[in-house]
């Protein structure tokens, strides 16, 4: 397996796809492409630039992929400007499938179940990636973005698949104003779809979630009134008045998504030594315009659930990006292998212009590929999946990285 990655930022969508694709090539020495992992900001005509690769690498490589807030590479990480990114992947030896389906804002469940027929009965898969459209509708003024939900879309694909492949990707978001994305789907570019790649072959992946919140005061607190992703009341009271009290004040109802604050349920030890590794975290999206509830990204929170208040640790996740993706690569040395490609799949909110951060998380994980000469290709996103506690979910306010290796197979 060899990979190229290619990176530019300029106007034009076609020169700008034609440009990367090349890049990429160059960087690789790619001479035969099998796969291409591309992304791009909001801000380019993702049409055009889709164009401009194939341009290159011809109308039979699937591309997959779609819309970013920003891309990270090895040597550029950005989300300004027109910018895009690719991953080239060449290889005698994997084996792909790559399908997509439709009308993921009619049904996740269903879209799930379609994506995952088409790719039932075709290879024996290692991994399943997939990035879907995290925009069911766009804000508007008087209301919050109604995000496509991950829980049903995961469990329409599991459920038909009927495989323990891992699900590891993203929900794609072009731009923090929550506008609608788009999608690459193999050979066209669609919205409110969902594509995936069955992966399989003469490689292991590997993968580590980067984590960055803490409990604000370690009190557990029951959903007393929800519905869908709107959260109403907590023990009884209003969410959006308990949120007041903790600011002190009201102007973190201006904010889409909220800044600080998020929603966390801890799926490990209840009491004692809470460990953030084990938290599942909601960011709010905003607050609606009456003042009677919050939005989250997913509505998997439920009438009775136990939530606690969480707080952004912009330390925690700096150390956390060098700390785990550090490990990750040494692990692979140490099975007597060799780390052949880095997708790192990054939450929007940990962008250091998001996060109030004066280091960019990302950038550690950009050192640590360095030092062993990894390609490395990431992506700003609205939604992580990963395996996590053996099930895979959508998450919020992390970092997955995905690792291909090669060399001596797992038993």
């Amino acid at each position: 397996m060899k990979v190229g990655i290619g990176y530019d930022n300029q106007k034009n969508s076609i020169s700008l796809g034609k440009k990367v694709a090349e890049n990429a090539i160059e960087n690789g020495k790619i001479k035969r492409p099998a796969l291409v992992i591309a992304f791009c900001s909001g801000r380019v005509d993702h049409e055009e630039y889709f164009k401009g690769l194939q341009i290159v690498v011809g109308n039979q490589v699937p591309i997959i992929g779609g819309s970013a807030i920003g891309i990270i590479t090895n040597e550029s990480l950005s989300y300004e400007g027109h910018i895009a990114g690719a991953a080239i992947i060449e290889s005698e030896t994997i084996q792909l499938r790559v399908a997509s389906a439709d009308g993921l804002d009619k049904n996740e469940k269903l879209a799930g179940q379609k994506l995952a027929k088409k790719l039932s009965d075709s290879i024996e898969g290692r991994i399943l990636l997939i990035f879907y459209d995290s925009i069911k509708n766009p804000p508007t003024e008087t209301t919050p973005p109604v995000i496509n939900a991950s829980p049903p879309l995961i469990q329409g694909i599991e459920e038909t698949l009927k495989t323990n492949v891992p699900i590891i990707g993203g929900g794609v978001i072009g731009d923090y104003e929550f506008s609608q994305t788009k999608q690459f789907c193999g050979s066209y570019v669609d919205n409110q779809s969902v594509v995936g790649t069955l992966l399989g072959g003469d490689f292991n992946p590997y993968f580590r979630i980067m984590h960055g919140c803490t409990p604000k005061d370690g009190i557990y607190h029951t959903i007393t009134k929800s519905e869908g992703s709107v959260l109403y009341e907590v023990d009884g009271k209003s969410v959006v008045d308990m949120i007041d009290d903790q600011y002190g004040n009201k102007d973190w109802r201006s904010q889409v998504p909220v800044e600080r604050l998020t929603i966390g349920v801890n799926y490990g030890e209840k009491f004692g030594d809470l460990k953030e590794e084990y938290f599942v975290n909601r960011l709010i999206t905003g607050v609606l315009p009456n003042g009677e509830g919050i939005v989250l990204f997913e509505p998997d929170l439920k009438e009775g659930s136990k939530i606690m208040f969480m707080l952004r640790n912009n330390k925690m996740m700096i150390e956390s990006a060098k700390k785990n993706s550090s490990e990750l690569l040494e692990k692979i040395i140490t099975n007597g292998e060799q780390p052949v490609f880095g997708l790192y799949i990054d939450c929007a909110g940990r962008a250091a212009k998001a996060s109030d951060a004066l280091t960019e998380e990302a950038s550690e994980v950009q050192n640590i590929f360095n030092q062993y000469n990894t390609p490395l290709l990431g992506f700003y996103s609205g939604v992580e999946i990963a395996p996590f506690l053996g099930k895979s979910r959508g998450l919020d306010w992390t970092g997955v990285l995905l690792v291909f290796a090669k060399g001596k197979m797992q038993t």
